[in-house]
């Protein structure tokens, strides 16, 4: 009962829509019939005088112009191609035993089976309709992103046939992280959406929505000429107000869908699927954080981690260890992973974690000298010293266009080079009264904080600093270009303005000096105290100082640059044998 009462409610909700775009058609084709009219009135006799041939001819001047106008419009909307999501194409070669656990899901659920797989990198799964492609030439960003070069069983689309059903989209992360149980009890709902897709009528209202969403996005292209521009202002208004038309029945209609599909899910696994639900939030969370606090480290240095799928399963696995999130962990990390179902996990990872660096940082679609993968053993030694040591001579930089100078006496004769005591010395706020050098003024930030005014300087340093260096190559680390406006652009999918979804907002002044004096610290340890760089899974790039990950550097570090007060990190630096006054190797 369930499923009919949401399939029947998707279907009339489609019948809506299709009912507005018969409207349409009638208000396009009725100066038409007017003229009609008036033309087999005259060559009758019936209608006749010298004011209705005026009215004949302004009535069927004005029908053809209309005539014209819908014509231009329904070109505009049959050919403009929506957009298509970013994905890696993955061909059944490539994976016949997922491709075959999809049918037989699609044979339980009786329903038609998806066309194609393709990955996604994130935490969702989804189907998606894919017949526009073969028609017309493609709308701005409306392209399927390609596997690299090298790559082998990863087809590219065909884009000159159109697919008998929707194309299911598979979040990478899953593969790796659920096992392959798990991973059909969260396809079930998804996969048996292909059935309500099927109706004639909620397809061609899907594809009338769609239509009018793609002739949107090519009359708001800014590449058009001012002519073309101002030709295709008409056509954008019109599909715009059947957007608003249809919005409504539109949305009720994929409920409608969504919940006959979840209805009809609920006969395969339903005991399974609560379990894979909480295995979907777990991914997710441990799929952001390793975006956020591994991945994003190297993307801002033109390096992009290959493997991240499987870094997914380590982050994971060490949150699991720690936080004890689930009984029974190591029985079910013995069942088979749904990874398994590929033919060449390693080489698919490797599309899906470009193609992620990509949507969510920018970057080129082919690894180049300044966009080089790299391997999880060697992040510690690629990523987090170069990155730790090049933000060191960029801090030590700025402070020698600031004017300051070594401290002095110097502690170790004859030693020449950028020293942790230097950034120590500069950002110390000493207290009034206190003998020696005066006190140095201070001031507060927006929210409050005091801040002294040679942070604040540091801080414009820095940032002028790294503006500099990006406006050098023309482009951010990573390919973003320089001075892009954070957040999603408007015409999606759009390769040539990639990132689509940025991780992170832009650094505040706090952020960068914090990072750019923890690296300085970082670099003075190991330089110093035989310490080392690490990757954690969860925080990212750490120091490893005898083995173990330092923990308690970070509220050192933001008590120095937001109080002025060096006490608890020359404290820190004593107990670990760090030597400050002691010069370090720096990019």
């Amino acid at each position: 009962m369930g499923v009919e009462a949401g399939a029947q409610g998707a279907r009339s909700r489609a019948l809506a829509v299709l009912r507005i775009r018969s409207r349409a058609l009638a208000v396009a084709l009725l100066p038409a019939a007017v003229a009609v009219v008036l033309l087999a009135g005259e060559s009758t006799g019936h209608i006749s005088g010298h004011d209705w041939v005026i009215t004949r001819w302004v009535v069927t001047a004005v029908a053809a112009v209309v005539l014209l106008s819908a014509a231009g419009i329904a070109l505009v909307v049959a050919r403009a191609r929506p957009a298509v999501s970013p994905t890696v194409p993955l061909s059944e070669a490539a994976a016949p035993d997922l491709y075959r656990m999809v049918r037989d899901l699609a044979d339980r659920l009786d329903v038609p089976a998806p066309s194609a797989i393709a990955l996604t990198p994130d935490c969702d799964s989804w189907l998606e309709d894919r017949t526009h492609r073969a028609h017309g030439p493609p709308a701005r960003g409306g392209q399927e992103v390609p596997a690299p070069r090298g790559i082998r069983g990863l087809s590219a689309p065909r884009p000159l046939r159109a697919p008998t059903a929707p194309v299911l989209v598979i979040g990478s992360p899953f593969l790796w992280w659920m096992r392959v149980g798990e991973l059909r009890a969260v396809l079930a709902p998804v996969v048996a959406g292909t059935g309500p897709s099927a109706h004639p009528d909620i397809a061609a209202a899907r594809r009338f929505v769609r239509g009018l969403d793609a002739a949107v996005a090519v009359t708001s292209a800014p590449e058009h000429s001012p002519p073309v521009r101002t030709l295709l202002a008409g056509v954008g208004w019109v599909a715009r107000l059947l957007l608003r038309s249809c919005r409504v029945h539109a949305a009720e209609m994929e409920r409608g869908v969504a919940a006959a599909a979840a209805e009809r899910a609920q006969a395969v696994d339903y005991g399974l699927r609560i379990v894979a639900q909480e295995q979907v939030g777990l991914a997710y969370a441990g799929w952001d954080r390793l975006l956020t606090r591994v991945a994003l480290p190297a993307w801002r240095m033109g390096r992009w981690p290959s493997r991240l799928d499987a870094g997914v399963v380590a982050a994971l696995t060490e949150l699991s260890r720690r936080d004890r999130l689930a009984e029974g962990f190591a029985s079910r990390l013995g069942e088979r992973p749904a990874c398994d179902l590929l033919e060449e996990p390693g080489a698919i990872d490797e599309a899906a974690s470009l193609l992620a660096a990509r949507l969510f940082h920018g970057g080129p679609a082919e690894p180049g000298p300044q966009w080089a993968p790299v391997d999880w053993r060697d992040y510690p030694e690629e990523v987090v010293d170069r990155k730790w040591r090049t933000d060191a001579a960029r801090l030590q930089r700025v402070l020698d266009a600031l004017g300051v100078h070594q401290p002095t006496p110097r502690a170790v004769p004859g030693a020449d080079g950028p020293t942790l005591e230097r950034v120590l010395e500069y950002l110390t706020v000493r207290a009034p009264g206190t003998e020696g050098e005066a006190p140095v003024p201070t001031t507060s930030d927006d929210d409050g904080v005091v801040a002294s005014v040679r942070a604040a300087a540091l801080v414009a340093g820095l940032s002028a600093a790294m503006a500099r260096e990006e406006a050098a190559v023309g482009r951010t680390p990573g390919g973003g270009e320089a001075g892009q406006a954070p957040g999603p652009v408007p015409a999606l999918w759009d390769e040539g303005v990639l990132p689509l979804f940025p991780l992170q907002p832009p650094r505040t002044g706090r952020e960068l000096l914090m990072d750019h004096v923890t690296a300085m610290v970082c670099c003075a340890a190991m330089d110093t105290a035989g310490a080392v760089p690490g990757l954690d899974w969860l925080d990212g790039p750490s120091l490893l100082v005898r083995g173990e990950r330092t923990a308690d550097l970070a509220p050192r570090v933001l008590t120095l640059v937001e109080e002025g007060d060096p006490a608890p990190l020359r404290t820190w630096l004593l107990n670990l044998g760090v030597r400050a006054e002691k010069p370090v190797r720096l990019v």
